[in-house]
Order: structure tokens, then sequence, then C-alpha cells
């Protein structure tokens, strides 16, 4: 999938007209062989001293092993750091040469890459683009008002932007708006964005008297106005659902994947569908913990489960993964987002590169494409700590690395930002787009307070380093469930990092992760022991204590507690 359709049409309008009638190669004509490449430089985001830009450069001559894009800049801007491209800069003179992934490039084939810059005075977009020495057209985004496909046209809902988050505002849920705003101090925070779960197929008409999809739809049209208005939704009801968690086990049995279909996906996508809500851009988060169990949790490692081992074994989680990519992907102002876990999951070596190879298998199931993937999603639900800034990977203690430490454990990753950057790169590898953004979600992983470290930890040995510099104060990083400590993290925000297209409050905070004791319900939650305080765990957290609250509610309903301990240890502060 290409990001920005600019290149892709124009691309397509040129290969139809080379696989169509003949065109006569004649002085002047506007044939393939006359315009061996087209560039289309977009600016995403400029605010005033600096900006993020995209370059799709679509080639149209013979087929290519490697590329280099050069242009140059007629003011001071300087490029700082890029992505999907190795990028110099000498002067104004700038060069862009492929990765060691994406080096090919097909007879009409495109490649997109992005970077950072700053500047100051004006930001005039470069005039003249070349790839490998050639000159190529350049694609200024103009409109032709004949064309009713024009991807220009803010009123064609089939124009996906490159990054959705970009120049709009994103709903606020007025339920949890409500709930925190009626809690001492949670005015502060309670006119923010948060995700709408649909975590089970009683929530698509609403529960218990609740709004139901097309209320929060409705509401997202009311609040947006004349403006571009994003709403996030969960996508949350797999069969076997989270196989190795009783208190988010799901509605459905693990073999119950035709009513996955029927009763849950196909009503979402009707709804979706209508045409009153095509002005909205509507994000979607796809099955939370569910892949990524498939690779950690399975076969003969310490930490498999049976139910896991079922999941793999009959195919429903890659299977409903893909259904919900096809048909929730073939509703044009929909933007999927896959679950990548988070780093204190994934970011170990047999984890990683296996999970983005899974992620490409589940995005080619059932009829889905990668072309229905825009991107992926880290630390739903989850407190990994979003930078780490008193310690890097590479440090070492005493002649002893910090991979050694009893927190590291041997992960590639001390936090979420670096992984989902490093992760990005790696689904790219495994075959999807270049252009694919990643979201962070940051509704608890601030780890402010009277806890939070100053510096970095005394150097005694690596695990004193490490301990007494980190800012994520969990017992062990596969604690998960209302983590004692826990505050908000960053707010909200588009286009924070390279690579990023958000920071979102996916999980409204205040939400229970699970109950803390067994509480009989209707909703077919489980009680998991790691919502116990008490409990002194297993091998998925190394058998320490479990790190929860006490006193917690079923998962997703509301618990007090979290929500004021959540504002007190923000970061930053409210």
């Amino acid at each position: 999938m290409s990001r920005s359709r600019t290149a892709i049409l124009a691309a397509l309008a040129l290969v139809a007209g080379a696989s169509g009638t003949a065109l006569a190669v004649v002085p002047g004509d506007v044939g393939i062989a006359a315009v061996p490449c087209s560039v289309a430089y977009q600016v995403q985001n400029d605010w005033g001293s600096g900006f993020t830009a995209n370059v799709t450069v679509t080639n149209n001559s013979t087929a290519k092993s490697s590329w280099s894009v050069n242009w140059s800049y007629a003011g001071n801007q300087k490029i700082t750091n890029g992505w999907n491209a190795k990028i110099t800069q000498s002067g104004t003179a700038v060069t862009a040469a492929n990765e060691s992934y994406n080096g090919a490039l097909a007879t009409g084939g495109s490649v997109s890459f992005g970077f950072q810059g700053t500047y100051s005075g004006t930001n005039a977009v470069p005039t003249t683009f070349t790839l490998d020495g050639v000159t190529c057209n350049v694609d200024d985004g103009g409109t032709d008002p004949t064309d009713p496909t024009d991807p220009t046209d803010p009123t064609d809902p089939s124009d996906r932007v490159d990054n959705p988050y970009t120049g709009a505002k994103v709903y606020v849920n007025p339920e949890w708006s409500a709930k925190a705003a009626a809690e001492t101090g949670g005015s502060r925070i309670s006119n923010q964005p948060t995700g709408v779960w649909l975590d089970r197929i009683a929530a698509i008409e609403g529960v218990n008297g609740g709004m139901g999809l097309r209320d929060h739809l409705d509401a997202a049209l009311e609040q947006q106005g004349s403006d571009e208005e994003v709403v996030q939704l969960v996508i949350y009801d797999l069969p076997g659902r989270d196989c190795a968690a009783l208190a988010s086990n799901g509605e459905l049995g693990p073999t119950e994947i035709d009513r996955y279909k029927s009763e849950f996906i196909d009503p979402i996508a009707e709804i979706l569908a209508d045409p009153a809500y095509a002005s909205l851009r509507i994000v979607t988060t796809i099955e939370i913990d569910s892949l990524p169990n498939l690779v950690t949790n399975t076969g003969s490692r310490a930490t498999a489960t049976a139910a896991c081992d079922t999941m793999l074994a009959n195919g429903n989680y890659v299977k409903g993964v893909g259904y919900a990519l096809s048909q929730l992907g073939a509703i044009p102002n929909v933007y999927n987002y896959i679950d990548a876990g988070h780093h204190g999951w994934l970011g170990w070596d047999d984890n990683f590169a296996p999970s983005a190879q899974l992620f490409y298998q589940a995005a080619n199931a059932e009829g889905a494409t990668p072309a229905d993937v825009h991107g992926f999603i880290t630390n739903t639900a989850n407190y990994s700590a979003l930078k780490e800034n008193n310690f890097t990977i590479n440090d070492t203690v005493n002649g002893t690395s910090v991979r050694q430490s009893k927190w590291v454990d041997w992960n590639r990753y001390v936090d979420e930002l670096s992984y989902a950057q490093a992760f990005r790169n790696q689904l790219v590898t495994a075959g999807f787009d270049s252009g694919i953004g990643m979201l962070i979600d940051t509704s608890r992983n601030g780890w402010g307070g009277t806890a939070r470290p100053a510096g970095p930890g005394a150097t005694t040995t690596v695990d004193t380093y490490v301990d007494g510099g980190r800012y994520d104060r969990r017992i062990h990083i596969g604690n998960w469930c209302n983590q004692s400590g826990a505050g908000l993290g960053e707010r909200p925000q588009a286009a924070p990092a390279t690579g990023i297209d958000a920071y979102v409050w996916m999980k409204p905070p205040g939400e229970s992760d699970g109950s803390s004791t067994a509480i009989e319900n209707d909703e077919g939650k489980g009680f998991d022991r790691m919502c116990d305080p008490t409990y002194t765990g297993n091998a998925r957290n190394g058998n320490n204590l479990s790190g929860s609250l006490a006193g917690a509610p079923l998962s997703g309903h509301w618990f007090s507690a979290q929500f004021q301990q959540l504002m007190q240890n923000a970061y930053p502060p409210l």
C-alpha cells in the first residue's frame, strides 16, 4: 500500500496507457519513454521552524535493483533524520538512496521515504528531482476539477491520507469523559480522546443502555463540525480471545470463527460503510493480545498454554484478523492498525522477526492484502515506558552490557519508542509497505510522581544502574494488570516522532485490566491471578509478584482508585 495516492494514480495512468492501445512514439508524445520517473514531495507537518515530509518516487523506466534520488533546496532546510532511505545532505543538495530492504523498484513501481527537517524563513518545495541522474516529472498535487477521483479533493472519502491524525481532531467519548469528569481532579483530562472498545457482539448496539457504534459515530459527526475528525475503535472479539490471560477472555469459543465473521465483523463493517460517516477518519485497532501469543506462548516454550496451542493449530486468530482487515479495509475512510504487542513482549530476537512474518501472513489471509494495513499499534493497554532517558541498550557497567541486567534480560529494546521504530522497519522487511505508520498507546506509561528517578542509577553493578534509573517501576516487565505506581503518559498528539503517526490513549484511563478476585459475570471474563496482588507469578513474569492493585473490578469496568493514581503519577505532570 502506498500511503500517498498521488503517485500511485499517476503510475496507474501511465501503466494503463501502456497496456491499452499502443502509443505511437513520435516527437512530443507523452508516453512512458518520455516520462522516465515522477516524484511527489509532500510536506506532512510544518510547525514554523521544522517539518516532516514524504517523498514518493515512481519509476517508469527499466526495473532497478537500487536507486538514488537527488534534489536541492532553495532555502536553508536541513534534514535531521529520515526513514526508509539513507539520506545525506551537503549544503543544499540532498541524496536519498535505498535501504537494503527496498532497493528493488519495478517498472511502474513506487517507493516512499520520509524525513524530518529544520528551517527558518520559508520552506519552499524543491522544483527539480532526479532518479539515478535522470530528471523526473514533479507531481505538485494540483487538482483536476474534471477528475472525480482526484486524490487531493477533500470531499472524496476514498482519499486516505498518509497520517489520519495530522490536521484532525480526535473523538472524545462522552461516556468516558463523563466518568473522568466525575472524579476529583478528573476535569483536567476529561476532554482527552480515547478509544471506543467493541469487545463483544452486544457492544455494537450498546450494552446496558450505553452508546452503541452508531451512537458514537453520530456523536463524532456532531463534534466534527467543519474539521477533520478521527474516531478510534478497538476491534476485540476473536474466537478464543487472549489465549494467555483469563481476565480478557471473550465470549466466543476457539472454533467460533463463523460467528466472529457474521455476528461481529460484518455488522461493524456495514455500519462503518454507511455514507453518513464517510467524512470521518475511522482508525481501527485490530485485535490486541492475539497474534503475538501465537509466537510467544505456544509449543515447547516455558510460557506456552494449551489455549494458545489450540489457536495456533486451528488458525482462527490468523483467519479472524485477515477477515477483519479485508472487510474493514474495503471501506475507503477506515485506517486499520494491527496490534503489535510491546517491547517487553516481542523485543527479543526469537520473537521480533517471527512476529512480523506472522503479521504478514495474517495480512494475506481471508481475502486481505497488505494494502488493507495502514499501520501498527504498540503498547495497547500496557505500561511500557515511552523513552528511558537514564540508560540505553548500548550502555555497559564495569564491562557488563545493560542487556545482561535482570530487568532487560537480553531484550534488544529498553523502551517503547525505540521498539516501535525498529519494529516498523522489520515489518517493511517482512513485506509491508514502506509508508506504514505506528501508533503508541501512552495512556498509562508515564511513570511520574515521587518515585520517578532524576538520573541514572549507581554504577555498582549493571542491575543497580538499570534499576536505579528506569522510569518503568514494575516489578517485572511481564506484569500487565492494573499496575501499582503507573501514571498517565504523553497526551495524545499527531506525528510526535519519526515513523510514529500518533501517541494515543487507546486504553481509556480508569478502565480496569481485570478483577483482583473472581467475580461472576456474563461477559465471558475469567479471573486471572496476574490481577491478584498476592499472586507470586509464573514463567511469563519470572515468578514475581504481580504488582497489581487491590480492589479492581472486571476488565473494562471503572476503577476509581486506579484513575486517581494515574493522575497522581502522570508524566508529563498534569
